[in-house]
């Protein structure tokens, strides 16, 4: 390898090699290492050390919207400066949280929520938000309508 790869660094093969695995995660390795002219062991290899490195992580994704929980929402979330942190912690361990951010702006923090109906977004707020410990003030955006949700990137060179 590289010492490129030894600093963590991407080279041109890892990228591609995360390319097609974004795209079909479970392609073989002789499929791949076959389209790139390279043996099985060196992508085999790279694969191994891109996970080690937490660069690429295998997972299934779930659709939210295809497997009973239609209604997603993006919050704002205004906290106590002293509490960030805590805060950020209890949002997390939230089951309907998928996503937690601390951010510059507006809010202190972005969290997304899954949730089963309109009833269900209505409890989470009122009954497990504004409950804890730090949360001033919230604004949720409910999604409408997804039009872009993409988990290909990270590969293209800025």
């Amino acid at each position: 390898m590289s010492k490129a790869n030894d600093r963590g660094a991407l080279d041109d093969l890892d990228r591609r090699l995360m390319e097609v695995l974004q795209v079909d995660g479970r392609r073989p390795f002789t499929e791949i290492a076959a389209a790139f002219g390279v043996p099985e062991s060196t992508i085999r290899a790279r694969y191994k050390s891109l996970v080690d490195r937490g660069a690429l992580k295998v997972i299934a994704v779930a659709d939210p919207l295809k497997v009973g929980y239609p209604l997603m929402a993006m919050i704002g979330v205004r906290c106590t400066p002293a509490a960030l942190l805590a805060t950020a912690k209890a949002l997390e361990a939230l089951p309907e949280v998928s996503y937690c951010v601390v951010v510059a702006g507006a809010y202190d923090l972005l969290i997304e929520v899954v949730c089963e109906d309109n009833d269900a977004l209505l409890a989470f707020l009122t009954d497990r938000l504004r409950s804890i410990e730090g949360v001033l003030e919230t604004e949720t955006f409910v999604y409408l309508r997804i039009l872009k949700q993409n988990y290909e990137w990270g590969t293209s060179p800025t």
